[in-house]
């Protein structure tokens, strides 16, 4: 599980401040689900390709981030072209009609979702959790006029997502386990899978709330209180490259309204 982890390095991605990241990612997603032309997307998988790069970190690491989501991809384009009429009919077999309008359909939203998950891949890899919850903070900070609590919300949005990857592991773990010990949850029949399924459930449940107990106490060790305010030893630090970039994201967000 690669989302939600963070690897070191010294590109200028990693260099920009976690604000500019926010909103570049946030305005080119928006922007990936606005346009509904072909030319748009691939210009769009384009600068994401020039963004990979620009990270310096190995592909392998943003391959990877797209194996949780393989089985989303392929229903997508499986229910698109099953069940997509539109467009001209190139095979038919009794009630399923297959035609080219239900398969660019269901490509053209796999790579949407495809280019989605790897933007938010390169948000997490370059950019720290401690930062990313400044972030969150900063930027959220209007709502306090209302009262809404933005710190603690940044706190659980970082928190999340650094333990995705932690509970992804030790599902593994557990998984593992249970097959040195001749429990295969793969194999067997429906209800056999079923009562298999529970019995990884439960101590991963586990395993989480101790994981949660462990983190509360460290937290309230260090003098965490929920509603007071808190200072930093990370400050934020905005660049004229943070300017550039966002300025380049309002103007794709700009053209993906307009187009």
């Amino acid at each position: 599980m690669i989302i939600g982890k963070y690897l070191p390095g010294h590109s200028i991605w990693h260099k920009l401040d976690p604000r500019s990241k926010l909103i570049t990612v946030s305005l080119f997603v928006i922007s990936c689900f606005l346009v509904g032309y072909w030319q748009a997307l691939v210009a769009l998988a384009g600068l994401e390709l020039l963004g990979i790069l620009a990270t310096r970190l190995p592909l392998g690491y943003f391959l990877k981030s797209l194996r949780p989501i393989l089985f989303f991809v392929f229903l997508t384009v499986g229910l698109q072209v099953l069940f997509n009429r539109q467009g001209e009919i190139i095979f038919e077999f009794g009630f399923f009609a297959i035609t080219d309008e239900g398969i660019g359909n269901g490509l053209f939203m796999a790579l949407r979702l495809i280019i989605v998950v790897l933007v938010s891949t390169i948000l997490t890899l370059t950019t720290k959790p401690s930062d990313l919850t400044l972030a969150l903070e900063s930027l959220f900070s209007p709502l306090r006029a209302i009262k809404f609590p933005v710190a603690e919300m940044a706190l659980m949005i970082a928190i999340a997502l650094r333990f995705v990857p932690t509970l992804f592991e030790e599902t593994q773990k557990i998984l593992k386990s249970q097959a040195s010990r001749g429990v295969d949850i793969t194999e067997g029949k429906i209800r056999d899978k079923v009562s298999q399924l529970i019995s990884l459930l439960v101590p991963l449940f586990v395993l989480s709330f101790k994981r949660a107990e462990n983190l509360a106490n460290a937290m309230e060790v260090r003098g965490y209180v929920p509603g007071m305010a808190r200072s930093s030893i990370n400050l934020l630090k905005w660049k004229g490259q943070d300017s550039i970039l966002v300025i380049g994201a309002i103007a794709i967000f700009a053209l993906s309204l307009w187009l």
